[in-house]
């Protein structure tokens, strides 16, 4: 017999001043049963700073040919495609493919070794950007983790703040490699 997904729902509410983005999103959260809340709270938090016109989570571990998170036109092409975690190289050439910009967001301890076998290989891949999340601070993002959740993401001079009511992260992302053209925030 299958694990099904547990559920979670997320009132989050962006405040980006860098993007001049403004908007609050009711998210429902499949959480596969191999996900973690630290893994989850990762994906929130990459949602809170892409968010955008036509930004959806997806099936992602459910699915292995969609993203975590992606965004698509009015004409159901992918502008944007998010991962989450350490992707092997032939996913993210697919990726690269399918869509316009391609995000990675690596966070965990083990993070620096995935970077350095895999970085070369994807040098030419000019539609593809690579950020790490330090392993503290996607820990400290677990923490936020409730079933019913009412988050605030704050971005200014890019600094980024993931906040519940009742405990705030300070996030800074690192970035790996950064695409011709990206699309979202430059972090």
């Amino acid at each position: 017999m299958a694990l099904k997904a547990i559920i979670y729902k997320a009132d989050l509410q962006v405040s980006d001043m860098d993007r001049n983005h403004y908007a609050d999103h009711a998210l429902t959260i499949a959480r596969h049963p191999s996900e973690t809340d630290e893994r989850m709270m990762v994906r929130v938090l990459t949602y809170a700073l892409h968010a955008q016109e036509g930004i959806a989570l997806t099936r992602g571990l459910f699915n292995v040919d969609e993203p975590e998170i992606w965004v698509k036109d009015l004409t159901g092409a992918i502008k944007l495609w998010i991962d989450v975690g350490q992707p092997d190289e032939s996913r993210l050439r697919k990726a690269c493919g399918r869509a316009e910009q391609v995000v990675v967001v690596c966070h965990a301890s083990s993070a620096e070794v995935w970077w350095k076998q895999i970085e070369v290989k994807l040098a030419r891949l000019t539609n593809l950007s690579v950020l790490r999340l330090p392993a503290d601070v996607s820990q400290a993002l677990a923490g936020l983790t409730e079933r019913t959740m009412k988050l605030q993401c704050l971005v200014q001079d890019g600094a980024v703040w993931l906040s519940n009511g009742n405990a705030s992260v300070a996030v800074e992302l690192q970035r790996l490699k950064w695409a011709e053209e990206a699309a979202g925030p430059r972090r």
